[in-house]
């Protein structure tokens, strides 16, 4: 930072990509208020340095930190967040801010932001603006916005410094487009090293995954206009472990119609091979996605252009619109005022518009295709749970109606597709989720949305008993909507019934009878002793009530008998 002239730095932990864009529009911020700042990797840094960032005049780090699984950092600041546990360092003068990234539905809301903002407190650090409160079940982006609008102001005020008044675009990459590369050092598709698809070598993770053959492909549902799948996947010879419980997670890509579509409308020869290399010299991050590669490549495997995009792209594209009533528009839907954010949920987020529809629905909109490659966030792994215990290769995803990236690309990849191996390229992630300690007494009782990780749980404990292991009992409950349609592994289920790995197996369809899933709930005292009551927003009112009811009552009867205390019934 001294050595290139900065003075803000922005930290961000992220699982999915939009903590990081966060970071990277605050970063660029900066030079709206005659600041220089930088988006950065904690994962990349010492960050016992923060200790010295006080020996650079007005500095500031921002933290943007989103909140994995139960309440964990994202894996890029897991060695951050076990650092600040773990030091007693003097962060006297060192002035920050936080702003969290989670979901209110789930219990640990925001966990990391919090801890973080309270940490950095404790250590000396002194808050110059309140902690920002991201909730993705609302409105993610208008939080931000929102935050980012009197988080600004507030730094002029602390720092005693004014914005320039200049609104302008600054680019963080410039365009070097090659004439006559070699092939074989252009970027296909892979995430990390240059060619790890043709070559591939273990470890498989985020940055190298596998790529896994389809073996089975099919429908899993009877019925009705929806598309569930059942996917195998084989993994012979990667040394790939995972437990019952973990997530796959899956890089698709994008639609080869909407990738041709985008070249069309750009007037752009997508097979063009370039680089957008990082004006900033000394930063970490030399490329938005690797390079050298085509517009081609860029479009189908690194960049999402299916979901809506995020009003910082809009206003930095609404310079290139040659209508005034467009460009005026765009930049109303990139403001913070009622009005504008009014009409951005309205025509980009309600009416589910991607770039593509902006573009084809704004003829004055044409901006060069390398800009609009730097501005298009990441296209993310999707995360599925595996519906299987290790014995059991399996993969469920859910499709929808409207045509998904990933559930599209899912869809078409079918074992022997024109005599080629269709391949998913995907690694493991592991989760918190996990079968009780002792399968011999604990008995396993849990409502799911769909029952893709139970059934990988009854899968393992159904081996377990082939092991002549002691098995408590196990009690599922399933509700859906048609019996015809959606009793997802019927015959299976029914089966591990009849040979007792299942003890009952209760099921209720809300579209074919009055009794509904939450009134085949056990009463209190033969409810199990677990019952949780998170992922609330994929359950009936009704079911949430009926858990909530069943573990209050459980759980007083257990403080009757000393099993809890009045501070975990707190």
């Amino acid at each position: 930072m001294k050595k290139t002239g900065k003075n803000i730095v922005v930290f961000y932990g992220s699982q999915t990509g939009t903590a990081e864009e966060f970071a990277n529009r605050l970063s660029k911020d900066a030079q709206r208020y005659g600041m220089k700042g930088m988006a950065a990797d904690p994962e990349e840094y010492d960050m016992s340095e923060l200790t010295r960032l006080k020996e650079i005049s007005n500095s500031l780090a921002i933290f943007c930190m989103a909140t994995y699984g139960e309440g964990d950092p994202t894996d890029n600041a897991q060695d951050f967040y076990d650092w600040l546990q773990e030091s007693d360092a003097d962060l006297n003068g060192l002035h920050y801010t936080v702003f969290a990234l989670g979901n209110k539905t789930y219990e640990h809301y925001n966990a990391m932001g919090k801890y973080v903002d309270k940490r950095l407190s404790e250590l000396g650090g002194s808050r110059i603006f309140d902690l920002g409160m991201g909730d993705d079940d609302g409105n993610l982006e208008e939080d931000f916005v929102s935050w980012r609008e009197q988080f600004w102001p507030a730094v002029c005020e602390h720092f005693g410094v004014e914005a320039t008044g200049e609104e302008f675009s600054i680019r963080q990459y410039e365009l070097k487009v090659h004439e006559d590369l070699n092939m074989n050092k252009v970027y296909t598709g892979e995430l990390g090293r240059l060619k790890s698809f043709e070559n591939q070598k273990p470890p498989f993770d985020a940055k190298n995954p596998f790529l896994a053959p389809v073996t089975v492909n099919r429908k899993l549902n009877k019925g009705g206009d929806r598309h569930l799948m059942h996917l195998e996947l084989d993994i012979t010879g990667s040394k790939i472990r995972y437990e019952s419980g973990d997530h796959v997670a899956v890089y698709p890509t994008n639609d080869a119609a909407i990738v041709s579509r985008l070249g069309d409308v750009l007037g752009v020869d997508l097979d063009t091979v370039i680089s957008l290399n990082n004006l900033d010299e000394e930063s970490n991050k030399k490329h938005p996605f690797p390079c050298p590669t085509t517009y081609h490549t860029a479009l189908t495997h690194y960049l999402d252009v299916t979901n809506p995009p995020r009003t910082n792209v809009l206003y930095e594209l609404a310079q290139y619109a040659t209508d005034p009533k467009d460009q005026e528009n765009m930049r109303k839907m990139a403001s913070s005022s009622p009005e504008g954010k009014a009409q951005y949920q309205s025509w980009v987020l309600d009416s589910c518009r991607n770039i593509l529809a902006i573009l084809e629905d704004m003829p004055s909109l044409r901006p060069p295709i390398d800009h609009l490659c730097e501005l298009l966030p990441r296209l993310q792994a999707r995360y599925y749970s595996i519906a299987s215990s290790s014995k059991h290769p399996l993969l469920q995803k859910t499709g929808r109606v409207n045509k998904g990236v990933a559930t599209n690309w899912l869809k078409g990849r079918v074992p022997n597709d024109n005599g080629h191996k269709a391949t998913v390229p995907m690694y493991i992630r592991k989760s918190q989720f996990r079968l009780p300690f002792k399968a011999a007494t604990d008995n396993h009782d849990r409502p799911w949305h769909r029952n893709r990780p139970l059934h990988g749980f009854i899968q393992e404990r159904a081996w377990l008993r082939e092991k002549g292991k002691e098995v408590g009992e196990t009690v599922l409950y399933f509700g859906c909507r048609h019996r015809s349609e959606d009793f997802l592994y019927q015959e299976q289920l029914e089966a591990y019934e009849e040979t007792g790995v299942l003890t009952q197996l209760s099921v209720a369809f809300s579209r074919d009878q009055e009794l509904k899933a939450s009134h085949q709930m056990p009463s209190p005292n033969h409810c199990p002793p677990l019952c949780p009551l998170g992922y609330a927003r994929n359950m009936a009112r009704d079911v949430q009530t009926t858990f909530y009811e069943i573990a209050t009552d459980y759980i007083k009867k257990l403080m009757t008998k000393g099993r809890y205390s009045q501070d975990v019934w707190s």
